[in-house]
């Protein structure tokens, strides 16, 4: 029967494990709207996240400076689904948010020039519009490595064969989807909204070592 503690000292019981969505609908239709995300003791984490104990909560909503970077890290995912729609046999690498932005960096033969960047913002906007969920998932780490070697992905495969035994692997679907990723995320694509643009390409070597293949970064 968690306690959740909110940032006015105010105190909201409920029976069991809650999320932040079914929180925020209790507290009102403004803040339902508005909820982005969630900080949970000081942790950010997807509102679709469940909370099984007492703790305090934060809402993330457009007005606060974590939204900007939970923006620029979704939007990076939605380049990475764009560029592999529109350019089969692509492999995604790694695509994170930084201080200016966002990037992600592709396997492919032949490298992405600026000509590419007005299809690929298109795609971006079809799949914003499309408002897919971001959804979480916890896989098995053999059934991961399976399934983006099977997908030809071997660079995802090869991440999650490194990661230390103990993390955990999550998974993030957005429509049909899939990427690995750490979280969190907003509810969905749509909350990205449309204010983004592609500035530049350019080489980088895989793991940042150049005996390794050389990516290609948007």
């Amino acid at each position: 029967m968690p306690a959740i503690t909110l940032p006015d000292g105010s105190i909201r019981q409920f029976d069991g494990a809650v999320t932040g969505t079914t929180i925020a609908a209790a507290i009102g239709p403004g803040l339902a709207k508005a909820a982005l995300a969630m900080e949970v003791d000081g942790k950010l984490r997807d509102l679709s996240a469940s909370i099984e104990q007492d703790a305090k909560l934060r809402f993330i909503t457009r007005r606060d400076p974590e939204a900007l970077e939970m923006i620029r890290h979704d939007c990076a995912h939605v380049l990475a689904e764009a560029v592999q729609a529109l350019y089969p046999g692509t492999q995604v690498t790694i695509g994170p948010s930084i201080e200016n932005g966002f990037y992600y960096d592709f396997a492919r033969n032949e490298p992405f020039k600026p000509e590419d960047f007005a299809a690929i913002e298109a795609k971006m906007r079809e799949i914003i519009a499309r408002n897919d969920a971001f959804v979480r998932e916890e896989w098995d780490r053999e059934d991961a490595i399976r399934f983006f070697t099977a997908k030809g992905e071997r660079y995802k495969a090869e991440l999650i064969q490194d990661l230390p035994k103990s993390e955990i692997i999550s998974i993030y679907k957005q429509g049909a989807w899939t990427d690995l990723c750490r979280g969190p995320h907003m509810r969905g694509t749509g909350d990205i909204g449309t204010a983004f643009k592609l500035m530049k390409v350019a080489g980088a070597y895989w793991r940042g070592d150049h005996r390794n293949a050389m990516l290609s970064r948007i």
